[in-house]
Formats: C-alpha cells, structure tokens, sequence
C-alpha cells in the first residue's frame, strides 16, 4: 500500500490540469459519479472533492461517532457495473478488496463484529461503474517506468505512466443503525492518475487498486465523522501497516476477507494482475 504525500497529490492535480488544458492525452482517468439505488437515501448529499476525488457525502456525525461496533455486508456490483469486461473473479477481487480496506480501517475505531452478529452500524457498498484498464498499453507503461532503472543503475527516476488506457471506479456506500436508519451515504468516483497509480497488466489493475482507496476513504469517513479529505494525511496506523503485509488483523472479523502478504506487494509492484496474488478467499485459522 503506498503512502502518498500532500506534495504528491499536488503534484498530480497540477500535472491533470495542465494536460487536461492543453494536451490531447488527459492525464487522470475521468470517472464520473454514478447511483445504483442501493442507498436508502440520497437526500442531503453534498459535493465534497479531494484532489483526484469526486464524492457527494452526508452523515449524522452525532450517531456515527455515538456507535462502538460495525457489521460489514460484502460489496455488490450493480447491474451497470457488472457489464464491464471482468471476469467473475476479477470481480469478486475488485469487491473483496472494497471490503478489506473498509474492515482495516474502520477497525481504528470501532469493533468489527463477524457477519450476523448484531452491531451499531452495518455498512454496504455498491460498484456503480468501472472503466477497465487497457491491458497492453498498462504492459507498456510498466516496460517503460522499468527501463530507466537500467539505464541509471538503479537510481529512482519517475516516469509518468502513458495517458491512456487508464481505469476507473465508482462506488457508493452507506451505513444504517440498528433500526435500518441511514447514518451516512457516500458515493465516490476516481480515475487512475499518471504520476501515483501503479499500471497492473490486467483488465482489474486501476479498479483494484482503487477500491482500496475507497475503503480508506469510506472508513475515514466513519472513523473521523468528517469528510476524508478535509484533514492533512498521517502516518498509517500499526494494526493498518500489520494487516498491509498479510498479518492478523485487529479484529478476526476482517479475516472473512482473506489477507493480503509481500507477494502481493510485490507483485503490484511488478505489474502483475491482482488475482494472481489474492484469492479473496477468507483466512481459516
């Protein structure tokens, strides 16, 4: 899991906007805001953005933070989005990797209950839209951020990754109380960028990676009671950086969405596809 900076970020968004002002290749993905009608409701909800992010988001941060435990029911593609060219499996991955980084971090705060047991808040996700990633020009831009590293004897040069063929995610997402009452609704779209997206030689590559990000930004949402992209970054917590190398999770509930190791890390590194190293099948101990 990278750890972005502020300056990082910044980065990105100048570089967007400049290519997108004057360059025919954009130089983050679009991804638009898109509803399923999963939500209970969708009133109140009001435009909060992050640098790369769109997100609309209302939440009754009274209740939110008043409650100690959470339940996680697993993530759902739409209709819409279960048109993309993914396989099943690629799917599941996409949805399971929603749902781990959600469990993660909501476990800063609250107690994860396992599935079925009666919690403060139950939380659910929807894909609402994925674009795919462009597997041979991903393949090209991984050769050609590789390359450099020859030529200069290892010594870290960035290469922007080829502005085109880059994928998306939207996802939408809320969490009700014990009596069904709606508590907090999220809908969230990003693109993957030029400078901080890692390309993965896989239709699922940038929809993977990103609905991690969503998971952060979902859980900060319900951690904090605050919109995620209000306040500065900070270091990842312990149980978070444990649970981003394959170890044990806070809480045994986040096991119902398996584990993730090095090989993983490493292999996103590479460009590998994401379900060569995660099966999304849950951890049996």
């Amino acid at each position: 899991m990278d750890v972005v900076t502020r300056t990082d970020r910044l980065m990105v968004l100048a570089i967007c906007t400049v290519l997108a002002a004057g360059a025919s290749l954009a130089g983050c993905a679009s991804a638009a805001l898109e509803t399923s009608g999963s939500l209970a409701s969708y009133d109140g909800l009001a435009p909060v953005d992050g640098v790369t992010t769109k997100s609309q988001l209302r939440i009754d941060k009274a209740n939110v933070l008043a409650a100690r435990s959470v339940a996680i029911a697993p993530t759902s593609f739409s209709s819409a989005a279960s048109r993309a060219e993914l396989t099943d499996m690629q799917q599941r991955v996409i949805a399971n990797a929603v749902d781990r980084s959600v469990c993660v971090g909501l476990s800063d705060r609250f107690y994860v209950v396992p599935p079925g047991q009666a919690a403060d808040l139950t939380v659910h996700a929807t894909v609402t839209h994925v674009t795919v990633t462009n597997v041979a020009v991903a393949g090209a831009s991984k050769v050609a951020s590789l390359a450099p590293m020859f030529i200069s004897a290892g010594a870290p040069i960035i290469v922007p990754r080829i502005a085109i063929g880059m994928g998306s995610l939207s996802v939408e997402a809320e969490a009700r109380d014990v009596r069904g009452q709606q508590k907090a609704a999220f809908v969230w779209a990003r693109g993957a960028d030029i400078v901080t997206s890692n390309p993965r030689v896989a239709a699922s590559g940038d929809a993977y990676d990103l609905a991690g990000e969503f998971g952060t930004d979902f859980s900060k949402l319900l951690v904090t009671g605050d919109s995620p992209f209000d306040k500065s970054l900070s270091m990842p917590s312990a149980q978070r950086v444990k649970s981003a190398f394959g170890g044990k999770p806070k809480y045994a509930a986040c096991d119902a969405f398996g584990r993730t190791g090095t090989a993983a890390f490493i292999g996103g590194k590479i460009g590998e596809p994401p379900e060569w190293n995660d099966d999304a099948m849950p951890v049996t101990e």
